[in-house]
């Protein structure tokens, strides 16, 4: 592993368990293994690190690139469709702890790392499902569309971020059976019957 990436590995590992202001530079370095002044050379500051820690960990919770552009005529449903597949095969399978602990420590406590995240990450995913809504739903008021659009990226979202928890529940085997299939078509299938897009969920096989 290069130094950088060994570098943002244990900044990772560091910041997710003390936080930006108890963590230590010299105790980074020293777990990934290189010099101090290597901080400086990639990152420019301590600030710089964590700003691109907490982008590492965000594309192990979630894989990055632009979204697929959908084909010209595309009904509103079928955009909705192949966007929460997208979403749900983006953010399925298993994150490392230290990622998701990153993650949701910078997300509790918005800083600079959170803005930077949300700028390039998800605020582009955020607009494109804010569009897709208001074709599907043009007459509903904007705090309506806005507060669907966060129950379906909630649902996405619970696989991701309480993967731990439901294993503690429901027993590891029964959630690594959901495979991204079976949830992306269930999300699908549960926000297209509430939007009257679908059959009620107990009429269908």
């Amino acid at each position: 592993m290069e130094p950088r990436q060994r570098l943002l590995a244990a900044a990772e590992a560091v910041f997710a368990e003390k936080g930006f202001d108890a963590a230590s530079i010299r105790e980074i370095s020293t777990e990934a293994e290189v010099n101090l002044a290597s901080i400086k050379y990639y990152f420019g500051d301590k600030e710089g690190l964590y700003i691109e820690a907490v982008k590492y960990a965000h594309t192990c919770t979630s894989a990055e690139g632009p979204l697929p552009e959908f084909p010209v005529g595309l009904k509103p449903v079928d955009k909705l469709k192949l966007f929460i597949r997208e979403m749900v095969s983006r953010m399925h399978g298993p994150a490392r702890p230290s990622s998701m602990k990153l993650m949701m420590r910078e997300m509790a406590h918005p800083g600079k790392a959170a803005h930077v995240v949300v700028q390039e990450f998800i605020q582009p995913m955020a607009f494109r499902l804010r569009s897709i809504l208001r074709e599907l739903l043009p007459d509903y008021p904007e705090s309506e569309s806005l507060m669907i659009g966060f129950s379906i990226i909630g649902q996405v979202l619970y696989y991701r971020q309480n993967r731990p928890i439901s294993e503690l529940i429901f027993d590891k085997p029964q959630v690594d059976a959901l495979s991204e299939a079976m949830v992306a078509d269930h999300i699908v299938r549960f926000s297209l019957a509430a939007l009257g897009h679908a059959e009620p969920i107990g009429s269908m096989p």
